[in-house]
């Protein structure tokens, strides 16, 4: 068996099959365990426990191997350090949530929401809307976290499916994000792969279109089939109502044009949100008086009601309590602290996730996948369900760009195929599965946020599934794969 030089020079064994294979295992059986036992409450912490457990089990493979402790203890510290600014954005996120309810902002953007959007259209509708500002912006987790917020509420106040609003959200969050010069993992994915980035732009058109498209008639169907429908009556009630509980007027909607703005001129998500929420806070106390003072305790003067009540949201969110049960509901929530299990989610997962990178176990996954790229359409293939596979391992959809990005891209250049092939494929299998997933950062975060469970949603997260369902169909049939401009013959496409 091969060994190779640890940091500390002592030798360690390369991984078998079986030894990759063995925590892989016994992580699907322990979260399948966790939804059977514990159904929607399993990210809860069931899923941490499974985490943790397969993280011990992939622990013991590594020190069997030859790995030490302090080799694998470095790993997990570094893993979780990466996680940082998601944990921040989290924090952020919840702290906005908050302001913004009391401000008015989120009552304002579903009091005008519920008179615009038809009730028959209105899964289309979000949609598009979340599309072109992730587009814009470049940012699927700012669309979710601002206007994926109101737009959970103006379905609770519809009558509207949660879950199926919830994938038009995320389908056309990502949808943006994937196409915009802005995102990160747009830019990340090219500079992987060794390409430039509007040619990788230009080059995603052909899988990304048809899956979005096809998406957008899947909403339409479901809007039209679903029957959403709100009386006049119960239309006028539920906007009295909420002119009861809060000032309405459009320019409460500010703090959302701050936040836009802050990520159109790139500021980056976690200034941007963490303003977006402080200038909620200053509009709470400008406009919303009548709502801060009914929180704060009698005693207290104008000033410390409005300082006091203020500092709660910001870490403990809103939590309406009046004769209306459906507005208790719909207008509570938010506050840091209501983030604190999507960050336990978050460091389970990335525990688990740098164990099998650093003990080699996911690279030996990767490279058994290699063996089976005998033509181009199976390579790309391949590709994409080793970035998928990498999110439910690793946990994290940047791990699942770089790590197959670097490990197939000389395989790309050996076969004769153009890097933007490879940087298309990381998209398709990386990107937009990653908020499929319960445990990984980015479906821990959509639920979070969305206050939807993945195992619910997903299924209606049509974008996110037809995007690598159309990429690997296109590569299999041949259909629009780049030869790089060499001597060498490309590997065929079948």
């Amino acid at each position: 068996m091969t060994t190779h030089d640890s940091p500390d020079t002592k030798q360690t064994r390369t991984p078998s099959i079986l030894d990759a294979l063995i925590p892989i295992f016994c992580l699907i059986t322990l979260l399948a365990l966790a939804v059977y036992y514990f159904g929607d409450d399993s990210s809860s912490g069931p899923n941490q426990i499974a985490l943790m457990l397969c993280a011990g089990i992939a622990t013991l493979v590594g020190l069997k191997n030859g790995f030490n402790k302090e080799e694998i203890e470095q790993s997990i510290v570094k893993g979780i350090g990466l996680t940082t600014g998601a944990i921040l954005i989290l924090l952020a996120v919840g702290s906005l949530i908050g302001t913004w309810l009391l401000a008015g902002t989120v009552p304002t953007m579903i009091y005008y929401g519920l008179q615009i959007l038809s009730p028959n259209y209105f899964y289309l509708s979000c949609t598009l809307i979340c599309a072109l500002i992730a587009l814009c912006i470049g940012s699927s987790w700012t669309v979710a976290a601002t206007i994926g917020v109101a737009l959970m509420a103006i379905a609770n106040g519809l009558g509207a499916s949660p879950a199926i609003t919830a994938g038009a959200i995320i389908s056309g969050a990502y949808f943006g994000d994937k196409l915009s010069p802005l995102s990160d993992t747009t830019n990340l994915a090219p500079a992987v792969a060794g390409t430039e980035l509007f040619t990788h732009i230009r080059f995603m058109l052909y899988s990304t279109i048809p899956s979005f498209i096809l998406a957008l008639l899947a909403f339409w169907v479901l809007g039209t089939g679903d029957k959403i429908s709100l009386s006049d009556q119960q239309l006028n009630q539920l906007l009295e109502s909420l002119e009861q509980q809060f000032f309405i007027a459009p320019y409460l909607l500010l703090p959302l044009v701050v936040t836009l703005g802050l990520a159109v001129k790139k500021v980056p998500a976690f200034p941007a949100i963490g303003l977006g929420a402080l200038t909620g806070a200053l509009w709470a106390i400008l406009f919303q008086q009548d709502l801060i003072l009914s929180f704060a305790d009698e005693n207290l003067s104008s000033l410390s009601a409005n300082i006091t009540v203020v500092w709660q949201v910001m870490y403990a969110g809103v939590s309406l309590s009046t004769d209306n049960a459906f507005m208790d509901k719909l207008l509570s929530g938010g506050g840091m602290g209501s983030m604190l299990n999507t960050i336990w989610l978050i460091i389970c997962a990335m525990t688990f996730g740098s164990i099998m990178e650093k003990t080699g176990l996911l690279q030996k996954l990767v490279n058994s996948l290699a063996g089976f790229t005998h033509t181009a359409g199976s390579l790309i293939s391949t590709t994409i369900v080793t970035a998928f596979g990498t999110n439910c391992i690793a946990a994290d959809q940047y791990i699942a760009i770089v790590m197959p990005g670097r490990m197939y891209k000389q395989v790309y250049n050996d076969k004769g195929l153009a890097p933007q092939n490879l940087s298309r494929a990381l998209e398709d299998g990386g990107t937009v599965t990653s908020p499929l997933i319960p445990w990984n950062t980015c479906g821990a975060y959509m639920q979070s946020v969305l206050l939807v469970n993945p195992f619910d949603y997903a299924i209606y997260c049509f974008f996110n599934w037809l995007s690598p369902i159309v990429g690997i169909t296109s590569a299999l049939i041949g259909f629009k794969i780049k030869s790089l401009v060499t001597t060498k013959p490309p590997l065929t496409a079948a």
